[in-house]
């Protein structure tokens, strides 16, 4: 099965670049065996949640001290989140320090490897990863998930290299969830999205 243009604009209504996701999915969604009303639905409902139906493709890190300090309490206790609110670059460097491939704070690679993409690829390990599988550069990377073509197909590759077809087949979002987003934010959602993706699709 391949999606038809008009089912896809009942799954990320008013979105202004329609024709370019459309042409993206195409092309990407067979090439990545996304490729039955099931799988489909669920590729929808997960990047739909992820970003904010298909219109952000860079993770926005401009949190206020309260927010820093709730989720990275122990990157950021109160004294040191003041200082780091509002301040995308410096909290992605240190959120995102001395893990998933990263150098420390001082090198740049939180930022350099945020999330960006329709399923946000974090991190330089995923960032390396993806580029080995697509023959780029870490570096290209950052700019290519920015751009229509690359945003879907890292989010076809991370569902790829997670297994993820697998849970589509089951119906088993919950799990899903955890393997894109290491706990169950948003659970409710994601699944509001995958009941109206199976329902446009016929699954």
């Amino acid at each position: 099965m391949q999606i038809t243009k008009e089912q896809l604009s009942q799954l990320i209504p008013k979105n202004p670049y329609l024709d370019q996701w459309y042409e993206a999915l195409s092309v990407l969604l067979p090439d990545y065996d996304i490729n039955t009303p099931n799988r489909i639905a669920a590729f929808i409902a997960q990047c739909a949640h992820e970003s904010a139906n298909f219109t952000a493709l860079h993770e926005n890190l401009n949190y206020r001290s309260e927010t820093l300090s709730k989720v990275w309490p122990k990157k950021f206790p109160p004294l040191v989140a003041e200082q780091y609110a509002h301040k995308p670059e410096a909290i992605a460097n240190r959120a995102y320090a001395s893990r998933m491939g990263n150098g420390d704070e001082a090198s740049g690679d939180g930022w350099r490897y945020c999330g960006r993409g329709l399923i946000q690829l974090t991190g330089k390990d995923n960032y390396t990863a993806f580029a080995d599988s697509i023959g780029i550069t870490p570096e290209e990377v950052s700019d290519y998930v920015q751009t229509f073509e690359g945003a879907a197909q890292s989010a076809c590759w991370f569902w790829e290299s997670n297994n993820l077809n697998q849970y589509a087949d089951s119906g088993d979002i919950e799990t899903m969830t955890k393997r894109i987003n290491g706990g169950t934010l948003g659970l409710a959602d994601r699944k509001k999205h995958y009941e109206h993706a199976k329902h446009v699709l016929g699954a």
